[in-house]
């Protein structure tokens, strides 16, 4: 098997594994059942996954990784700190919205100490993200002067209870724009006339 084959049947397996997961649930989903929907044999999922548990860590991994990649290249070449942070706070949200069936699964079968380590490095890189738009912003004067390290926990924090109620119910959707202005009310060097704080 050459390297670019390897690599499509690893990631059928994970889109079929996502599908199976989100459907059934972790405790239900049978291996049977995600090589039938890759269209490969179950040996072939052995040849890349020891069992089951590691194929659910390998697809939260890369779901990780992908938002962070999504959230780093959001803030890249903004124009301004409020640009960029309001670019992460839209793929953000957008990302929780997109993937809110597996994030319930997530939530409902393991809690949250399933795979505790990789969830701290995650949030703790994507605090640093924040908090590297804080210092620019600060530093330019867009946003009033604040410890951008806690600010920085805070809309983590609240970013983190606004995708869990979206994940829990539909009736706790946060719009980005609406995440902004309650965000940008209280960083803003400026009142709503426009005159410096």
């Amino acid at each position: 098997m050459n390297k670019r084959s390897g690599i499509e049947s690893r990631e059928k397996i994970l889109k079929a594994a996502m599908d199976v997961f989100s459907g059934r649930g972790y405790a239900e989903a049978k291996i049977r059942e995600i090589a039938k929907k890759a269209g490969i044999s179950i040996g072939s999922i052995y040849l890349y996954f020891k069992n089951k548990e590691e194929l659910y860590k390998d697809i939260i991994g890369d779901k990780r990784r992908e938002m962070a990649d999504m959230t780093a290249m959001s803030v890249q070449g903004a124009q301004s700190a409020t640009q960029a942070l309001s670019n992460f706070l839209r793929v953000y949200i957008g990302y929780a919205l997109k993937h809110k069936e597996f994030l319930l699964l997530h939530i409902r079968e393991h809690g949250f100490t399933f795979g505790m380590a990789e969830k701290r490095q995650f949030f703790l890189t994507q605090r640093r993200l924040i908090e590297k738009i804080l210092v620019k912003g600060i530093r330019t004067g867009e946003f009033r002067r604040c410890s951008a390290r806690e600010t920085a926990k805070l809309i983590l924090g609240s970013l983190r209870g606004i995708i869990l109620s979206m994940a829990l119910d539909d009736d706790s959707v946060v719009k980005p724009k609406m995440l902004d202005e309650f965000i940008f009310q209280g960083l803003l060097n400026v009142d709503r006339k426009g005159l410096k704080r």
